[in-house]
């Protein structure tokens, strides 16, 4: 023997000492959470979300500037497609979106429910580009849309919100709102109110969509004159029960301006089992959704990577800050010792 000591001992002290330092720990803590964050799988998870189709009316009451977006008079339309898009984002991943246009007594639809979290730049964008001109015809038959609405969500196993002023082009006949064929309460939703409770005038547009002025009194019809007619008939002027039996003067009244008709859409929504909730803004829709929808049981994952990468920076960061503030804590301490 020599007495040379065996540089296995030698070598154990330092890594020993390393092992026990805080800054070695944390950095090797730092390396297995992004190793982790390479090879971790997204782990399953089961969330409470919504199926909802959205159906827009895009008749021409909706064009109205009732309302103010960023500092500037919007139309119901608008201020309506800012409400969807917000939202988007609000509801839980795993939650489903349809799309579908309103006009004259029929929705269509544009596309079935599709994920909002993964979709939500596609979503977003076919509802900024929905346009009033998108309309087929011009009327506006709010009941017989509400309920074809209806239908279109049980099929496709959707909640519905439908949006819209409630303002029927033609006027509802003396009988009032249809008959509702389905079962009040199958299909749950809510029926959205756009525009101010106020009588403003309805913009009018040329066939090339410019817009040229307001509607007159003149220019909408202002009574529904099918089927019987209304119980003051026999007071009114010229009434004949054969040859006019809603009165021999033209009909005059408001319906070339325009207000939410919330009386009738709450009417709606007493008729069909849906709640009612009034557009005020773009914010606060979710609320007043997801208590009028049915939650759904939805598949999810949850990425534990975002989370893992960033434990680990904030170690390593630890580490460079700890070590460079002890760096202008030793010329501190040397000065005051000397």
């Amino acid at each position: 023997m020599n007495g040379r000591k065996g540089p296995g001992l030698l070598g154990a002290l330092p890594l020993g000492r390393n092992l026990r330092d805080r800054r070695f720990q944390a950095l090797a803590a730092s390396l297995l959470l992004a190793l982790l964050a390479m090879i971790v799988p997204p782990l399953p998870l089961t969330r409470s979300g919504v199926s909802v189709l959205a159906v827009v009316d895009i008749t021409g009451s909706m064009n109205v500037r009732d309302y103010v977006l960023d500092g500037r008079p919007a139309s119901r339309l608008d201020l309506a497609k800012a409400a969807l898009r917000t939202l988007i984002p609000e509801l839980p991943c795993g939650s489903r979106l349809a799309l579908a246009l309103f006009t004259e007594r029929r929705p269509f639809l544009l596309f079935a429910p599709i994920e909002v979290c993964a979709d939500v730049a596609p979503l977003s964008g076919a509802i900024a580009a929905v346009d009033w001109r998108m309309a087929w015809e011009g009327d506006s038959r709010i009941s017989a849309g509400l309920h074809r609405a209806i239908a279109m969500a049980g099929e496709l196993d959707t909640d519905l919100l439908f949006v819209s002023d409630g303002q029927e082009t033609p006027p509802l006949p003396a009988t009032g709102i249809p008959p509702f064929e389905g079962k009040p309460g199958a299909v749950r939703g809510l029926i959205l109110g756009t525009g101010g409770y106020g009588l403003s005038p309805i913009p009018k547009y040329n066939d090339r969509g410019r817009e040229t002025g307001f509607y007159a009194e003149t220019d909408v019809q202002q009574e529904n004159r099918f089927g019987p007619p209304p119980a003051d008939a026999e007071s009114r002027e010229g009434y004949n029960p054969r040859n006019a039996p809603f009165g021999g003067a033209v009909a005059k009244g408001e319906e070339h301006l325009s207000s939410v008709r919330e009386a009738h859409l709450k009417a709606l929504a007493a008729q069909t089992g849906l709640a009612y909730a009034h557009l005020d803004g773009p914010d606060g829709l979710r609320g007043p959704l997801l208590a009028a929808a049915t939650p759904r049981p939805l598949p999810g994952q949850l990425d534990l990577r975002p989370f893992l990468g960033a434990g680990a920076l904030a170690l390593v960061l630890a580490v460079f800050l700890a070590g460079a503030l002890r760096a202008r804590a030793i010329p501190f301490t040397a000065s005051r010792t000397s």
